[in-house]
């Protein structure tokens, strides 16, 4: 099923994966906030919540949620309500959601964080379930078979790229850091893009 990896599945996942969204600007704001190592355990938080996403594309349960205005509703305005919170959190520079030199929280709450973000966000199983039949073979007999490798591909691409952005974070994080002006400038960067999302999210529709 290796073929099922082919180099447009590949570019259009790469592609998809560093479109700025939830988990990018989530990592980049730990990363800088607390350093590569952070980075990481925010790359692994936001990797196992597309995990449940595919898992959940998958079963055929991201069908029932397209079906199902009032549970669609009730999830995404929870995400609206987390992502404003974030925003507000880094905004004030509370809790481990405060960007400085010594942020970030332990790695069980940045993973937790991480997986909260994305769960809370209704389109991602719908996305997948739009996405990934599109770079099954023709005439594939065994299905599942082929998801689980998309599925697999497009997981490891999320990893991938995260880590990436990580790497671009930590690289510029001492120049940030010790500047005020600089950390005052990211932190409402990064609120104003918590609250962007919240407020993209909130117009959304199944």
């Amino acid at each position: 099923m290796l073929a099922t990896l082919t180099p447009d599945f590949l570019l259009t996942a790469f592609i998809v994966c560093i479109s700025p969204g939830i988990g990018v600007v989530y990592t980049l704001s730990v990363t800088l906030g607390a350093g590569f190592r952070a980075g990481v355990w925010a790359t692994v938080g936001c990797t196992l919540a597309t995990v449940f996403h595919l898992g959940v594309a998958m079963a055929g349960l991201a069908a029932v949620l397209h079906t199902s205005a009032v549970l669609f509703q009730a999830i995404k305005f929870a995400g609206v309500a987390y992502l404003l919170w974030m925003a507000w959190a880094v905004l004030q520079s509370t809790g481990s959601m405060a960007v400085t030199a010594t942020s970030g929280g332990s790695p069980a709450q940045i993973v937790w964080r991480g997986i909260v973000l994305n769960l809370l966000n209704p389109k991602l199983p719908l996305f997948f379930v739009a996405f990934l039949p599109q770079f099954l073979p023709a005439g594939d007999t065994a299905g599942l078979g082929a998801l689980i490798t998309l599925g697999a591909g497009f997981t490891g691409m999320t990893a991938a790229t995260f880590l990436i952005y990580a790497t671009l974070g930590a690289s510029g994080r001492s120049t940030i850091v010790n500047s005020p002006r600089l950390l005052t400038a990211m932190r409402r960067a990064f609120a104003a893009s918590f609250a962007f999302l919240g407020a993209r999210l909130a117009f959304e529709r199944a």
